[in-house]
């Protein structure tokens, strides 16, 4: 493929992504227990993302929707977008997206081809669960005004849904990896 069609097609599947993201904050989000982050599945779009497009491509897919979002675009589960979403108890959620994003397919992409399905889901959880708990779950307290420890206790309702969503972010992206192994690079050697 030449530069300027592979530089094209980067181009498409950082916006599809982006898109996909958005779509998926059309299903209603919900709040258990009347936590201040609410459940949604963007989340899974993220670790998709990362899983299929890579550590540079997947975060800008997400940064990219991101921007929509800042622009005041409601892309967010629930309707929401606009800066103001950057500064309440989600907003180290949103921050952490791409970082999350880069850090799954850091960890994918290092492996390379061909998809390891059992070392995806571990990089996943990790990018997905680990990583984002890290940076969302303390500003999710500052931002809330509740102690770091009512933070985490309260996050763990999410944990469940989020290991759904990593089981199916790596059945999902080992099926578009099979369907299209020119995404991820081959081993040397």
């Amino acid at each position: 493929m030449s530069g300027s069609s592979t530089r094209s097609r980067d181009l498409a599947l950082t916006a599809t992504f982006a898109a996909f993201i958005a779509v998926l904050g059309l299903v209603p989000a919900f709040s258990p227990f009347g936590f201040a982050v609410p459940i949604t599945l963007q989340s899974l779009g993220i670790m998709l993302v990362g899983a299929v497009l890579g550590p540079r491509h997947g975060a800008s897919a997400v940064l990219f929707f991101l921007f929509l979002v800042a622009l005041g675009l409601p892309l967010l589960a629930g309707g929401r977008g606009g800066l103001g979403v950057f500064t309440g108890p989600s907003a180290g959620y949103l921050v952490g997206f791409p970082i999350s994003a880069a850090v799954i397919g850091y960890l994918i992409y290092r492996h390379s081809a061909p998809y390891n399905l059992p070392y995806a889901l571990a990089a996943i959880i990790f990018g997905g669960i680990v990583v984002l708990y890290l940076i969302g779950v303390p500003v999710t307290a500052w931002r809330a005004d509740i102690s770091l420890r009512a933070a985490i206790v309260g996050s763990g309702v999410f944990i469940v849904g989020d290991l759904i969503k990593a089981v199916l972010a790596a059945i999902i992206a080992g099926a578009v990896h099979r369907a299209d192994p020119r995404l991820l690079p081959r081993r040397r050697g």
